[in-house]
C-alpha cells in the first residue's frame, strides 16, 4: 500500500469517527448519561446526609446542651419530612419539568447545609435538617423516573445499578465519613464540605438538564396531602420512637401509630376514588395491580429494613460491646459499603442478561447467612471477622437491590413510573424506620434481660446485639423464601 493510500485510509477513518461523534442518537445517549450521572451524584450527596449525623450526635448534644432523646430528632425529623414529601412527588413530576425539580431540590439541600453549618441553636439545626430532607425527598423519585423514561429497557439494569449505589452505599458509608470529619475538623465541617460539591452539581445539572418535555396540569388535592402527612409521618414517628414504649416512658408512639394507620387507610381510599372518577390521584396506587411490582417492592422493603437496622446496631455492638472508638467502628463498615458500590453496577449489567431471580436468590442467601453469623458473635470476636461479615452482608444487598428496583418499576406502564417511584421511595423510608426500630428494640430487650441476670454493661450490650441480629436473620430468611417467586416479566414499556 502506498503512502498516499495510507493517508487516504486514515482520512476516511477520521471522517467516519467524526460522523459517529455527530450521530444524533449518540449525542442523545451521551446527554442522557450525563443527566442521570448528575442526578445520581446529587442524590448520593443527599442520601449520604441522611445518616451522616449518627456519629456526630454526641458532639451536637454537647454543643447545644441537648439530651439524647431530643438530639435524635435530627434523624427522626429528617425521616418524617421525607415520608411526608415523597408521596407528593408523583404529582410534582407530572406538574413540573425535571430541570425545575432538580434545581429546587439542590437549592433546598444547599440552603439546609448553610443553615446547619452556621446553626447557633438546636431548633435552627432542626430547621436545616427539614430543608435538606425536602431536597432529598424530591431527588430520589426524580432519579428513578428519569432513568426509566430515558434509558432503553435492555440497559436499565446497568443504570439502576448506579442508582442502587446511591440508595444503599450512601447510608452505609455516612457514619464512616462523619467519624473522620468530626474527629479531625469538627461537626460543622460535615456541612461545609458538602457546599462546594452541591454547588458544582447544581451548576452542571442546570446546564445538562434541558427544559423540554411536556408537563400536565393536574389539580392539587390538599386534603390528600394532609392525610399523607398524618399517615406516613405518624407511622414513621411511631416506628422511630419505639424505644419510648419499651422503656415505659410514653405510649404516644402507639397512639400515633394507630392514628397514622387510620389516616393511611383514608388516604388509600381517596386515591383510588379520585383515580377512578377523575383520573387525578395525588399518588396513583395502580402500580400495586402488578404482581411483579408488589413482590419486588416487598422484598426491597425487607432488604432496606435489614440494611438500615444493621447499620444502626453494628456500631452499637462495636462501640458499647467491644469498646472500639467511633472512628474505628466507622472504618470497619467502610469495606462493606465500598464492595456494595463496586458490585451494584456490575450486577445491573448481569440483570440485563439474566433477569432478577438468579441474582436475588443468592443475594438474600448471603444476607441471611451474614445476619445469622453476626448473631453468634460475642465479646471475643476479632474485629476482622465483624468486617468480613459486613462485607458479605453488603455483597448480598448489591445482588438484591439493583434487580428488585429495576424489576419492580420496569413492570409498570410508562405513565405510572412517577407514582411507582414515589411508592417505592416511600415504602423504603417506612421500611428503614421499621427495621431500625425493630432491631434496636430487640437490642434493648436483650440487653435489659442480660443486665437483670447480672451481666456487665458491655456484655449485656453484646447479648442485645445478638438478639437484634436474630431479628435481622428472620427478616432475611423471609426475603430468601420470597426470592424464589420473583420471575422475569416482559417490560411494560
Amino acid at each position: 500500500m502506498t503512502t498516499q493510500d495510507t493517508g487516504s485510509t486514515r482520512i476516511q477513518k477520521i471522517a467516519a469517527d467524526a460522523a459517529k461523534a455527530q450521530d444524533p442518537e449518540r449525542i442523545a445517549a451521551r446527554r442522557v448519561t450525563t443527566v442521570i450521572l448528575v442526578l445520581a451524584v446529587s442524590a448520593f450527596l443527599m442520601i449520604l446526609n441522611e445518616t451522616v449525623l449518627s456519629v456526630a450526635l454526641p458532639a451536637l448534644m454537647v454543643e447545644f446542651d441537648t439530651p439524647a432523646q431530643t438530639a435524635q430528632w435530627l434523624t427522626t425529623g429528617f425521616l418524617l419530612t421525607m415520608s411526608i414529601v415523597i408521596p407528593t412527588t408523583g404529582y410534582l413530576i407530572r406538574r413540573f419539568t425535571t430541570r425545575a425539580l432538580f434545581t429546587t431540590a439542590l437549592i433546598l439541600f444547599l440552603v439546609g447545609a448553610v443553615i446547619a453549618a452556621l446553626a447557633p441553636s438546636f431548633p435552627v439545626m432542626l430547621v436545616a435538617r427539614v430543608f435538606q430532607a425536602g431536597g432529598t425527598a424530591i431527588i430520589m423519585p426524580l432519579l428513578m423516573t428519569t432513568t426509566l423514561t430515558s434509558v432503553a429497557p435492555n440497559r436499565r439494569g446497568m443504570f439502576m445499578g448506579l442508582n442502587s449505589v446511591v440508595i444503599a452505599v450512601g447510608p452505609a458509608i455516612g457514619p464512616t465519613l462523619s467519624g473522620v470529619v468530626v474527629d479531625s475538623l469538627g461537626w460543622r465541617w460535615i456541612f461545609i464540605l458538602m457546599l462546594p460539591l452541591g454547588a458544582i452539581a447544581l451548576v452542571v445539572g442546570s446546564i445538562a438538564i434541558r427544559t423540554g418535555g411536556e408537563t400536565a396540569r393536574p389539580s392539587f388535592d390538599a386534603f390528600s396531602v394532609i392525610l399523607a402527612a398524618i399517615g406516613f409521618g405518624g407511622v414513621v414517628y411511631a416506628l422511630s420512637s419505639m424505644q419510648e414504649v419499651l422503656d415505659g416512658t410514653s405510649w404516644t408512639p402507639v397512639v400515633t401509630f394507630v392514628v397514622g394507620l387510620a389516616a393511611l387507610t383514608l388516604f388509600a381510599f381517596r386515591q383510588v376514588r379520585r383515580q377512578r372518577r377523575h383520573d387525578n390521584a395525588l399518588l396513583d396506587l395502580r402500580p400495586f395491580s402488578s404482581s411483579a411490582f408488589r413482590l419486588s417492592v416487598l422484598l426491597a422493603a425487607i432488604a432496606m429494613a435489614a440494611m438500615l437496622g444493621t447499620v444502626t446496631v453494628l456500631p452499637l455492638y462495636l462501640q458499647n460491646g467491644l469498646g472500639v472508638s467511633a472512628l474505628v467502628s466507622g472504618l470497619l463498615v467502610l469495606p462493606g459499603g465500598l464492595v456494595q458500590g463496586i458490585l451494584s453496577p456490575i450486577v445491573g449489567r448481569i440483570y440485563d442478561r439474566v433477569g432478577p431471580m438468579p441474582l436475588v436468590v443468592p443475594g438474600t442467601a448471603l444476607v441471611a447467612i451474614a445476619q445469622w453469623t453476626l448473631s453468634t458473635f460475642g465479646l471475643q470476636t476479632p474485629l476482622w471477622a465483624v468486617a468480613l461479615m459486613f462485607v458479605l452482608f453488603s455483597a448480598g444487598l448489591a445482588l438484591i437491590m439493583t434487580p428488585l428496583l429495576t424489576h419492580s418499576l420496569s413492570s409498570l406502564r410508562p405513565e405510572l413510573y412517577p407514582h411507582g417511584s414515589a411508592i417505592l421511595s416511600t415504602l423504603q423510608q417506612l421500611a428503614g424506620a421499621a427495621g431500625t426500630g425493630a432491631l434496636v428494640a430487640a437490642l434493648t430487650i436483650g440487653a435489659a434481660a442480660a443486665a437483670s441476670n447480672g451481666a456487665a454493661a458491655n456484655a449485656a450490650e453484646v447479648v442485645g446485639a445478638q438478639h437484634a441480629f436474630v431479628a435481622g436473620g428472620i427478616l432475611s430468611t423471609v426475603a430468601f423464601i420470597g426470592a424464589f417467586f420473583v420471575r422475569r416479566t416482559r417490560t411494560a414499556a
